[in-house]
């Protein structure tokens, strides 16, 4: 089974400092039947402008992952943890028990990144932060396995059976992903513009795969972020 989910069916919020795509209910964007995908409970497509950002807030109970699209993203946190990322680069938050974090871009591009939220497997996890810096190329015309279970064998580890992949493809370039029995995922078109499976999607819209597999085409250079697991 495939759904699109088209971009401009999606919650929007502008702050003025903050744009947002809300990709399930998130903030004054409601719909009760849209509130997560399985374990997938959040991902934001925010853009920041410069010198601005999220002051410290608490978070529990959750895992959080982002992803750099484009600019810097500034991390501090109540564990006593600072970051920076940039452009394809992963940090990643178990809250848990209980956590206090900023997130600022405090440069001058606006900064572009998805922020993920995923129901934990359990509750009161003590709270952990990582991050990780993917070079480039590793998903250039392939897939880039960055996020896994503890069990999985991701370089990032959270607390859910969910793995997160990202591939960044060239004009008329193809590649395959295979979504097995019991198995769902949900696929970003980041950027670009491609054909999956005869379905067209485009900049910022996204796909529901439930037990098939599929092919991509990208008909321009597209880059893609997808999260596979359980089926719900």
């Amino acid at each position: 089974m495939l759904k699109k989910i088209d971009n401009k069916n999606m919650g929007k919020s502008d702050l003025g400092w903050l744009k947002s795509s809300f990709h399930f209910s998130f903030s004054e964007y409601y719909n009760p039947s849209n509130i997560n995908f399985g374990k997938l409970r959040v991902i934001n497509d925010d853009l920041i402008q410069g010198k601005t950002g999220f002051p410290m807030h608490p978070h529990n109970d959750m895992e959080i992952v982002s992803y750099v699209i484009d600019g810097k993203i500034t991390h501090k946190d109540s564990m006593g943890n600072t970051g920076e990322l940039s452009r394809g680069e992963v940090q990643y938050m178990s809250a848990g028990t209980g956590v206090y974090h900023s997130e600022y871009n405090l440069g001058d591009e606006t900064l572009r990144s998805l922020q993920i939220w995923i129901y934990p497997d359990k509750k009161d996890y003590k709270p952990n932060y990582g991050e990780n810096k993917f070079n480039w190329s590793d998903r250039e015309n392939k897939w880039l396995h960055m996020v896994s279970s503890i069990e999985g064998n991701a370089p990032v580890k959270i607390h859910q059976d969910v793995n997160i992949y990202a591939i960044y493809l060239d004009k008329n370039n193809e590649e395959s992903l295979n979504v097995e029995k019991d198995r769902q995922a949900y696929l970003v078109q980041i950027e670009g513009n491609s054909i999956i499976n005869g379905i067209e999607l485009n900049q910022k819209d996204a796909l529901e795969i439930v037990e098939e597999n599929i092919k991509i085409k990208a008909k321009e250079n597209s880059h893609f972020l997808v999260l596979e697991m359980k089926k719900a």
